[in-house]
């Protein structure tokens, strides 16, 4: 037998399919577009299983459209990070439009967690919107960032003020490279503070697009001094996590 696990996010979809035994047989990716569904059906077409689960926030429109089982994507980042790091008791996920994260019991159960799901700040969307007011693309932004000696403070952390405040530093001839590792020092003192309150000791698993981010690994690393891993797939992580909980379904 083949199980599926699809994460609808609300920047891309991720599909990864296992056989009986855990291995990962087939590994999908797509942007989520105007229409999940339309994109998770195309994604699934001629891919074999015999079970799906679906989490992402997208998971209720695909429970609708496809009749399968959902797991919520606090659970599925669980799963998927002690399928890799058996002895992980934190998960760190940043996507497009939250961040979480996740304490893990010794068993690997979800024991604590804390989300940030009311503002766009330190999410995937913010970075991005931030990158594009600097001239930067999004896969360099973090790389660029590193390269400043010093990081400038950025007072606020709301999207639309940021912006302004960007283009006001812009304006007065500030260095866009020290304006990025600004506002990376800004998004990483609120996610620290984040891990402290519900995990505060032990290795960090960092999930999500955002984990692909090298300025963010750097500066978590420096501000909590424990030690920051990333998934080879970091996107991918949630997905797996449905995939196997699709397995282990009566």
């Amino acid at each position: 037998m083949q199980f599926a696990g699809i994460d609808i996010g609300s920047r891309t979809i991720e599909l990864v399919v296992m056989d009986q035994a855990g291995g990962i047989v087939s590994s999908l990716k797509a942007d989520t577009g105007f229409d999940p569904v339309e994109e998770a059906r195309r994604m699934i077409n001629g891919v074999r299983f015999d079970r799906i689960m679906a989490t992402g926030y997208g998971r209720n429109l695909f429970e609708i459209s496809f009749d399968a089982p959902t797991v919520t994507e606090i659970k599925a980042h669980a799963r998927g990070t002690r399928a890799f790091f058996p002895g992980a008791l934190t998960v760190l996920d940043i996507g497009g439009q939250d961040s979480k994260v996740i304490a893990l019991s010794t068993d690997g159960r979800v024991k604590k967690f804390e989300m940030n799901d009311r503002c766009a700040a330190g999410t995937g969307k913010f970075l991005e919107i931030m990158a594009r007011a600097l001239g930067f693309r999004i896969e360099d932004f973090g790389r660029e960032a590193l390269l400043a000696e010093k990081s400038l403070n950025i007072s606020s952390m709301c999207t639309v003020f940021a912006e302004s405040e960007v283009t006001s530093l812009i304006a007065r001839g500030q260095s866009r490279v020290e304006i990025a590792r600004g506002l990376h020092a800004s998004i990483i003192r609120r996610l620290t503070g984040m891990i402290k309150r519900v995990s505060p000791e032990g290795d960090v698993v960092f999930t999500g697009g955002v984990a692909n981010n090298p300025c963010m690994r750097a500066l978590l690393e420096e501000n909590l001094g424990r030690r920051v891993i990333i998934p080879e797939d970091p996107q991918a992580i949630g997905a797996l996590g449905a995939a196997l909980m699709a397995a282990e379904l009566p």
